[in-house]
């Protein structure tokens, strides 16, 4: 009988898609994610489905949307009957374990509140960090239960962060040997490396929190970038193009969303906004050289042909983009575009780049085809195996967000928003608001930075009918599967 391949699932927090080599990126160094997708599969065009961790997050483990989990905002918890992809494979013989950040449950730090509460997860090897601690004026938000702090208190380490003499929006984060994504690797490869001494097949999810702010990076991987800081491009921002855009994000821009006001676009200079690229994308390169120490683990220990490795982020990352930092209710590509790679020597192909539209509600039933177990009923998503066969010549027709109040409010107002993308088309529609705040329509095709916005534009009355008939499908056929129904009447 053939072995059962292990799952090595590595998503990164708040990493756009543009991040990487191998997407395009001349200025990172990302070896180890290159020769990931050099040697399996590339998805050009994964779309997560929200642009905020726990709705994602829920998403993803589950193949379920979020408005099917409930788990639908940050601060909310995911409902313990849902069904998460380590239970399934627990179930089936599988030994699981997660290292980092988990966040489908309330994860705010309290005295009533020690660590995130877990549903029946299935980890069976928990080692949880859900972020670095704050600094030590601020210990007391932190987690006991933290294994990262616990790990630098080990070590008779102190986690501090330095202010950077230029911005306040970067600060100089801890050396490498003593970074949450280092010790994540590290973690990660103790369990690679303790699993290859046991028959069972594995699945160990490696949760990073890099890159999501405060961009903190070592200071030797920023000071790599400073002589080229010049070089760096600036944000993709078209003066006045937010005046004919929803109004959360003209405020946002001049800083007066909840979410940016520490970040405020139009305040900072062009060296600042190039030097908080460039920590953004220092961080991404610490991550993947920690990466290359797990797969190294994976060929040391020679468990590498027999697992499935998986990279993707859980959402991206505004970077001033549109003149919006950080995240929110936004749609833009650089917000919800995210990458994907999948690669598992024994049974993919090697340099396969797929263009097609997918999302990330399709990575739970992929695992599960791969390592042939039973396809569970609540299942929303879509085995990406068979696009990648050539058993299918499309995988999706058009790719589908949400946000519904997942984040604070805005002008006293709680903020709902879908988003559908067609090959040609993105459109987003905001919900019961009455505050003015308006739609969204771009021509990807004429317009593929999505900064025009033509949802008043008579000339794209058809599109936009047409995208908003997509959207209500949407909406419709993503509703509960569960319960099955049980006869004919």
């Amino acid at each position: 009988m053939t072995k059962r391949p292990n799952i090595l699932w590595l998503c990164a927090d708040q990493q756009r898609f543009d991040t990487v080599g191998c997407f395009g990126n001349p200025f990172v160094e990302t070896p180890n994610l290159d020769r990931l997708a050099g040697e399996g599969v590339m998805f050009e065009h994964a779309y997560a489905q929200s642009p905020v961790c726990t709705p994602s997050r829920a998403s993803f483990l589950t193949g379920r949307y979020p408005r099917t989990t409930r788990a639908r905002q940050n601060g909310g918890s995911i409902p313990p009957d849902e069904r998460l992809i380590p239970r399934i494979l627990a179930d089936a013989g599988y030994t699981c374990g997660l290292v980092g950040k988990l966040h489908i449950r309330a994860a705010h730090p309290r005295p009533d509140r020690p660590v995130e509460s877990r549903v029946d997860d299935g980890y069976s090897w928990f080692s949880w960090s859900h972020q670095p601690p704050p600094n030590a004026a601020q210990a007391a938000m932190d987690w006991p239960t933290n294994a990262y702090s616990n790990w630098l208190r080990a070590r008779g380490v102190a986690f501090t962060r330095q202010a950077h003499p230029e911005t306040e929006h970067v600060q100089i984060g801890l050396d490498e040997q003593h970074q949450h994504t280092t010790w994540c690797a590290g973690t990660a490869t103790e369990f690679v490396e303790t699993m290859a001494g046991f028959p069972q097949p594995w699945l160990l999810s490696v949760n990073f929190y890099d890159p999501h702010h405060p961009f903190d990076p070592p200071k030797d991987l920023l000071e790599r970038y400073l002589d080229r800081l010049d070089d760096i491009p600036l944000p993709r921002f078209q003066p006045g193009e937010l005046d004919d855009k929803p109004l959360l994000q003209q405020d946002h821009y001049a800083g007066g969303h909840s979410a940016a006001r520490t970040f405020v676009h139009a305040d900072m200079g062009e060296r600042e906004h190039r030097l908080i690229r460039a920590a953004y994308w220092a961080m991404i390169d610490l991550l993947d050289r920690q990466i290359g120490r797990i797969l190294d683990a994976l060929e040391r220990t020679g468990q590498r042909e027999d697992t499935i490795v998986i990279f993707h982020a859980d959402h991206g990352e505004m970077l001033g983009d549109h003149g919006i930092y950080l995240k929110g209710p936004y749609f833009y590509d650089p917000a919800v575009r995210v990458p994907l790679i999948l690669n598992w020597p024994r049974r993919l192909p090697a340099g396969r780049r797929v263009s097609g539209l997918v999302e990330l509600v399709d990575v739970a039933p992929t695992v599960l085809e791969a390592v042939g177990a039973e396809p569970e009923p609540g299942i929303q998503g879509r085995s990406l195996l068979p696009l990648i066969d050539n058993r299918v010549a499309e995988h999706r027709d058009d790719v589908y967000s949400e946000f519904y109040n997942a984040g604070g409010p805005h002008r006293g107002r709680r903020t709902y928003a879908t988003m559908v993308r067609s090959e040609r088309h993105k459109i987003v529609a905001y919900h019961g608001s009455g505050d003015g705040v308006r739609g969204e329509l771009y021509d990807l095709e004429d317009d593929p930075g999505e900064h025009v916005n033509r949802w008043d534009d008579p000339a794209y009355l058809t599109a936009k009918t047409d995208m908003l008939q997509r959207m209500v499908d949407r909406m419709a056929m993503t509703a509960d599967p569960l319960p099955v129904r049980d006869d004919v009447w």
